[in-house]
């Protein structure tokens, strides 16, 4: 959301500035999704089915609005000054309370407290503190606010939605309709991503581009921080004895999350953020909404897919069905596996497109190829399908670094001697004050 005109803001936030970065603080907010997106893909890896994979992706899209809102805020107060710490530490308790319940978000468990309830109580906790901080920092700016009923409102309505949902579990128990409530869940996000697709050119303001481009890049390396936990770290591997085969899925998962690094951070995150700092005034505020808060979705769906996938094929392996460990998967096995990475590099594409003006046809041809692998590879052994995965992304880094060569060279030149010139400002700086 935006920031006032004449930079000032409320009495203890402090304003952002041109040049900032990234806190310290603001990676601390960070690491409890790392346990959020664990937890989503163990809720769906306990429930394989499209019902599963419709309830993680609908408690994902709610955490990461979560994400994106506070990422906003940073983007136009200091996080670290004033009373922005306490904000911020209450709203990682009630995110790690929702990741904790994730399991129960929608499907209520017999015992304990309500899950289903426990969610949209936290998440009018996150909710009310991000629009309470921006309407509070927005004093003295009536056009503004305005723009803020546009969005708390819509939030309310989600948070009556979810809480709607969370009644039919305590009132119909374990008989619960879950299309009923799936259809509320969604009618939530609906109401939240639309609500902030109509909010005025206004509304939206980045005051600092590099630090809204490296937060959006701090969260795509926790996904994939989560991708190689949620394999390394799963009781399978762990307890496992050592062999070929329990390697080979190590190395060839880490291989494929190096690539979508590779993708991502090569050199397209680096031209996108030299185009955001390019635009202007409100265009650079839907620009980023657009490109970062809507169309980075989408890649932390698709890694959270892929480390599910690696998942199924590490446990199809260690605890082998009836047809032994050189069975093929399950054709919804080998749809989020697969379609984990054809996700991620569509969602890469539409953020190249809005940010770039420009298509990467190599990753065009890849995601068609992987659409086919999906019903092609019924037949391949479990550990094989992951190895073709391996090799195909690990052919399109060598072939975009071979055909992109002049590109890649020109954008990181660019970089580099920005940084450059930057180091050699504070150094100049540091030693005039010292």
């Amino acid at each position: 959301m935006g920031g006032p005109e004449d930079r000032k803001t409320a009495k203890q936030l402090l304003p952002l500035a041109e040049g900032a970065r990234v806190t310290r603080l603001e990676l601390f907010f960070d690491l409890v999704f790392v346990f959020a997106f664990l937890n989503v893909t163990r809720l769906m890896a306990d429930d394989l089915t499209e019902r599963g994979l419709i309830r993680g992706m609908l408690l994902l899209m709610l955490l990461w609005w979560c994400w994106c809102s506070f990422t906003w805020v940073g983007n136009l107060v200091r996080i670290d000054q004033g009373f922005m710490p306490a904000v911020l530490f209450v709203a990682v308790a009630a995110i790690l309370v929702v990741a904790v319940t994730a399991p129960e978000t929608i499907v209520d468990k017999p015992g304990g407290i309500s899950g289903p309830l426990v969610f949209p109580v936290c998440y009018l906790v996150v909710r009310s503190l991000h629009v309470g901080t921006l309407w509070y920092a927005n004093h003295g700016q009536p056009g503004l606010r305005r723009h803020l009923l546009r969005v708390g409102l819509p939030a309310l309505a989600a948070v009556l939605l979810l809480t709607a949902s969370a009644l039919i579990s305590l009132t119909v128990g374990s008989t619960q309709p879950f299309p009923v409530k799936a259809t509320l869940w969604t009618l939530a996000v609906g109401i939240e991503y639309g609500a902030a697709a109509t909010v005025g050119a206004q509304g939206w303001r980045i005051i600092s581009a590099g630090h809204w481009a490296e937060r959006h890049g701090l969260i795509i390396i926790v996904a994939l921080g989560e991708s190689i936990i949620s394999v390394g770290g799963s009781g399978e591997l762990v307890l496992s004895p050592v062999s070929w085969s329990v390697l080979g899925v190590g190395l060839a998962g880490l291989v494929i999350t190096a690539s979508l690094w590779w993708f991502y951070f090569d050199f397209i995150a680096l031209a996108a953020e030299q185009a955001l700092h390019d635009a202007r005034g409100a265009a650079r505020g839907i620009l980023a909404r657009d490109a970062y808060t809507y169309l980075h979705l989408p890649m932390i769906a698709g890694i959270i897919l892929l480390s599910l996938g690696v998942r199924e094929v590490l446990q199809h392996i260690v605890q082998p069905p009836a047809a032994g460990p050189d069975g093929p998967l399950q054709v919804i096995d080998r749809a989020v596996l697969f379609g984990g990475v054809a996700v991620f590099l569509l969602g890469h594409l539409g953020f190249q497109l809005r940010m770039l003006g420009t298509v990467l046809w190599s990753r065009v041809v890849t995601i068609v190829l992987l659409g086919l692998l999906i019903p092609a590879t019924g037949a391949v052994p479990a550990l094989g399908l992951l190895v073709l995965l391996a090799g195909l992304c690990l052919g399109l880094v060598l072939v975009e670094r071979w055909v992109l060569a002049g590109s890649r060279r020109a954008v990181r030149g660019a970089v580099l001697q920005e940084q450059v010139a930057h180091e050699a400002r504070e150094t100049a700086w540091r030693r005039r004050h010292r």
